[in-house]
């Protein structure tokens, strides 16, 4: 039983360790290693989008919107399949290594024959029993003398990594068949009529950019596996060469074959073909993906949770996606400016999330060993670093942006309308960042029930702002929804640790 000053406020830790948020301790060091990888590897899709941005830019305002509405809606609805299938298989993957290491490590018999035993209900099932029984075996000291038995080095036995792939290869030719198929209407429902100058370059970006949809669900899951891992250096390399290719492509479609929006689509497409196959031959290497039966792949345990994520990635989506809408009935020019003040928004936000994939991989390996000084110490330094990370993106883009505008464009009014968005670019950066680090840490808690419920909630206030203020002030409408959408999002998570609640009830010891 716990003395009352064994007991603390949780909101405490939001302070704790602050002087030291930038030593290069252990943790220091294990955050940069999985971070600063994650948050290249994340961004440099966006920085492609953006690239593709610059190129078609220089076509004309209508096929750069028409491109920006493609992009908007491709991206929203990948995210319906890739959040919940990227998040549940980096904390799943996280647990079962952490817990295979633990098995596999250790040259007590005793102590591993004992703590068989004491794996909690769900972790039990982390490991196929003939896999368990398998290593124990081996384990077990020859003559009964116990002497140390090197076991020999084998690809990781981890359940999730196979379910991961089957899923995603699923997922992505549903994602393709539905976009090519349902292409008109969808454009239409982002505002692009079949009669605008926008309809039939919108319509070929989209329906060639969805034949990659395959390899974007793949190459995504199999990134959720290697940030289980640990390991965020394989998913840069493969998607820097990837994008590499994208950019020497794009020239070369666009304008030397002259293939205008199809050509940027058309190296899109290899791009992301490239990357997963580069990602699928590191992966073999290192997992047996080939599973012993049907009960192994433990696809129950990855609907339930995926499910939630779904859940919450719906909202997450129908607010951006309602915002590009918006944006796009208001006319070209005002969805050209969006566009870009939204891929620099997005681009620069998702460098937090390299510090979020570090707090969700360290905070779920710390749990899964029930090392709850460990899961403390890493919350309050990624999310330290996230405010930092904050401050200074948002002083980047308040000077970079107000220069950097033509590079996008020669349009005089897009150029002034995408003035008008940069404070809220700039100054929402301190706020986003910080939310994507909440998102992180509650998902290596395995908290996907709060995160899909509190989205939910947050969504449905944020589209009655976006509704109310879109109407009434147009395009700087839309951004100060959004804005006040990133803020509910940030609040909820703030609430749900803060309080010490739900999975972080050991907050309070």
């Amino acid at each position: 039983m716990h003395s009352k000053k064994n007991w603390r406020i949780p909101l405490f830790i939001f302070f704790e360790g602050a002087r030291s948020m930038f030593n290069l301790d252990d943790l220091g060091r294990e955050i940069a290693r999985i971070a600063l990888p994650a948050a290249l590897a994340l961004t440099a899709d966006p920085i492609a989008s953006l690239i593709d941005t610059v190129f078609i830019g220089q076509i004309g305002p209508v096929e750069l919107a028409a491109m920006g509405v493609s992009i908007a809606l491709f991206n929203q609805v990948s995210r319906i399949a890739i959040f919940p299938l990227v998040s549940v298989t980096t904390s799943f993957v996280a647990e079962e290594d952490t817990i295979t290491k633990a098995i596999q490590d250790t040259n007590d018999f005793e102590i591993l024959e004992k703590g068989s035993s004491n794996l909690d209900g769900e972790n039990k099932f982390l490991i196929p029993q003939k896999d368990l029984d398998e290593t124990m075996y081996k384990m077990q000291p020859p003559n009964n003398n116990f002497e140390a038995v090197k076991i020999e080095q084998q690809k990781k036995q981890i359940p999730s990594a196979s379910s991961a792939l089957i899923i995603g290869g699923v997922l992505g030719f549903i994602q393709s068949a539905f976009l090519i198929l349902a292409a008109k209407p969808l454009l239409s429902f982002m505002g692009v009529k079949s009669d605008s100058k926008m309809s039939y370059p919108a319509q070929q970006y989209l329906k060639l950019r969805s034949l990659g949809a395959p390899a974007v669900l793949l190459s995504l899951a199999m990134q959720g596996v290697f940030r289980g891992f640990k390991d965020t250096k394989t998913p840069l390399y493969a998607t820097v060469a990837g994008d590499i290719t994208n950019i020497i492509l794009d020239p070369i479609f666009i304008f030397v074959f002259k293939l205008g929006v199809r050509g940027a689509a058309i190296s899109h497409v290899i791009s992301q073909y490239l990357i997963s196959l580069i990602l699928f031959w590191r992966l073999k290497e290192q997992v047996d993906l080939i599973p012993p039966n049907l009960k192994y792949l433990q696809f129950g345990r990855f609907l339930k949770n995926g499910f939630l994520l779904l859940t919450r990635v719906i909202a997450v989506t129908f607010c951006v996606t309602l915002a590009a809408s918006m944006a796009a009935r208001l006319g070209s020019t005002q969805m050209a400016a969006f566009q870009v003040c939204l891929q620099l928004w997005l681009a620069t936000s998702l460098l937090a999330d390299g510090l979020s994939v570090a707090g969700q991989a360290i905070l779920a390996s710390a749990l899964a060993r029930k090392d709850y000084t460990s899961a403390t110490v890493t919350v309050s330094r990624v999310l330290q670093l996230g405010l930092v990370l904050g401050l200074f993106l948002a002083a980047f883009l308040g000077i970079g942006l107000h220069f950097g505008a033509r590079l996008f464009t020669d349009d005089v009014d897009v150029i002034h309308l995408i003035g008008v968005g940069i404070p809220f670019v700039s100054a929402t950066q301190p706020i986003n960042a910080l939310a994507f680090v909440f998102d992180g840490v509650n998902f290596g808690a395995s908290d996907f029930a709060y995160s899909a419920y509190s989205m939910v909630t947050v969504a449905i206030f944020s589209i009655v702002f976006l509704i109310i203020f879109s109407s009434s002030k147009g395009y700087v409408g839309i951004w100060i929804a959004l804005t006040i959408y990133m803020c509910l999002r940030a609040f909820t998570g703030f609430w749900r640790i803060g309080t010490g609640t739900g999975p972080w009830t050991f907050l309070r010891r």
